[in-house]
């Protein structure tokens, strides 16, 4: 299951498949300590037991129903400044395959697939390993959920759910790789430009009034953009335009 893919110039011709692991993402990033760690390698497994997401959560998935893996990058060409570009087209990606079944699925800042009024299908983890001021590997995690339909807690929701059919994984797999590869040499092409717009045209709430929370305060916001160091920007009712980081601010429903 899961072999060499074929079709890609660098993606996928190393992976590493395991039938269970506590998360894809640290195993990469063991590889990547003990200098085994080769661009385009690939961390999969089937069972997940406990898989990372953002603000320190778990990431739970049923056993061979979803698709967790991670992929080992190398974006030396970028600077640290610049690191929420990778975000950005690793979430283009995944999105413009995942949107062929879901055509109404959005990208959550930063990094979650999100269908609106219904569930979050996925999720994006990225992390870097640097040497100085030098960018050594990123290890961009990525869980989803594909023929999953039962969940413990959350609002979850999965392909399988959203659209009736069972879905072949490794098939699918296979697209998103290919996909990801694209992405990330137009990323390397300095096609910037274009990948942040694409980003905006799918981002979840993007120039709609909604509640917010932040400093322990909630408020009414509307998103207007993203910073090029990938902060939030946020118009609110008194007309200004505030910047957030990543864990500092909510999205309320």
């Amino acid at each position: 299951m899961y072999k060499i893919l074929a079709n890609t110039i660098f993606l996928g011709k190393d992976i590493h498949f395991l039938p269970e692991c506590h998360s894809t993402n640290d195993i990469a990033l063991d590889l990547v300590r003990q200098n085994q760690a080769h661009e385009g390698g690939i961390v999969i497994c089937a069972h997940q037991t406990h898989g990372k997401g953002q603000r320190g959560n778990h990431w739970f998935s049923q056993a061979g129903q979803n698709l967790t893996f991670s992929i080992i990058l190398k974006p030396d060409f970028m600077d640290i400044s610049e690191q929420f570009y990778l975000n950005m087209s690793i979430s283009n990606s995944i999105r413009s395959i995942m949107q062929d079944y879901l055509p109404t699925l959005k990208v959550k800042w930063p990094n979650d697939l999100l269908v609106p009024g219904v569930g979050k299908l996925g999720g994006i983890l990225i992390e870097n390993t640097f040497s100085g001021k030098e960018w050594e590997y990123a290890v961009v995690g990525i869980g989803l959920n594909v023929n999953q339909t039962v969940f413990g807690s959350g609002i979850p929701t999965s392909l399988s759910l959203m659209t009736g059919s069972t879905f072949n994984l490794e098939e699918l797999f296979r697209l998103l790789i290919t996909r990801i590869e694209q992405g990330f040499i137009q990323l390397r092409k300095g096609k910037w430009a274009e990948i942040k717009s694409e980003y905006l045209m799918h981002l979840y709430q993007l120039d709609a009034w909604c509640k917010y929370s932040a400093s322990g305060k909630h408020f009414q916001g509307k998103i207007v953009g993203i910073s090029n160091e990938g902060r939030l920007e946020v118009l609110n009712e008194r007309g200004d335009l505030c910047l957030f980081d990543f864990k500092e601010i909510s999205f309320l429903h």
